[in-house]
C-alpha cells in the first residue's frame, strides 16, 4: 500500500510548489525522493522528465513492463499490454488521444523506453489556475497516467 501512485503525486505536487526541490528532483531523483521518505534506491537509474508547453514525454517499456514501482505502485494492465507497447512507439499521439489528450501539432512528443536499468517519471505540467492550491490539493490533480505521460494532470476544480 505504501507503493502507490500517491507517492508520485506527492513528489510532483512538491516539485510544483517548491522550485528548489524541483531542481533537486530533476538533478538527483533518488535523493529528492529520500527527502520525502520514499525509497527509490532499488531503481538503477531514475530520470525525471519535465513536460513543457512545447514538449511532452511519454513512457513505455517495449520489452516487458519495466516501471518505477516505488514511485507509482503496480503498473496498470494496459501498460504491460503488447498493444500499448507497440502503439506508443508507432503512434504516441494516437495513444494520447485515446486517453483524452489532444496536443497541438507544434508540441513535440518524445517517447522514452524504460528498461531493467532505467526508469522514468514524467513531471506533468501544473494545471492553470492552481497557484492558490496547497500541495495536498494539488496531489488530487496528479494521476498515475499523467506521470506516465499519456495524459495531463487533471484541471483545477473552481472553488
Amino acid at each position: 500500500e505504501a507503493r502507490s501512485p500517491l507517492n508520485g503525486a506527492r513528489i510532483v505536487a512538491r516539485a510544483w510548489c517548491d522550485p528548489a526541490f524541483k531542481a533537486r528532483l530533476i538533478a538527483d531523483p533518488k535523493t529528492a525522493c529520500l527527502e520525502m521518505g520514499i525509497d527509490a534506491t532499488s531503481i538503477n537509474e531514475f530520470v525525471v522528465l519535465e513536460n513543457t508547453d512545447k514538449l511532452r514525454h511519454m513512457v513505455v517499456c517495449t520489452l516487458c513492463s519495466c516501471y518505477p514501482r516505488a514511485i507509482l505502485g503496480r503498473p496498470p494492465d494496459w501498460y504491460k499490454s503488447f498493444n500499448y507497447r507497440q502503439r506508443t512507439v508507432n503512434d504516441p499521439r494516437g495513444v494520447m488521444r485515446e486517453f483524452g489528450l489532444v496536443l497541438p501539432d507544434d508540441v513535440e512528443v518524445r517517447v522514452h523506453d524504460s528498461t531493467a536499468d532505467i526508469r522514468y517519471l514524467v513531471l506533468p505540467l501544473r494545471p492553470k489556475g492552481t497557484d492558490n492550491l496547497s500541495a495536498a490539493e494539488l496531489e488530487k490533480l496528479i494521476t498515475r497516467d499523467s506521470m506516465i505521460g499519456v495524459m495531463d494532470a487533471l484541471p483545477a476544480v473552481p472553488r
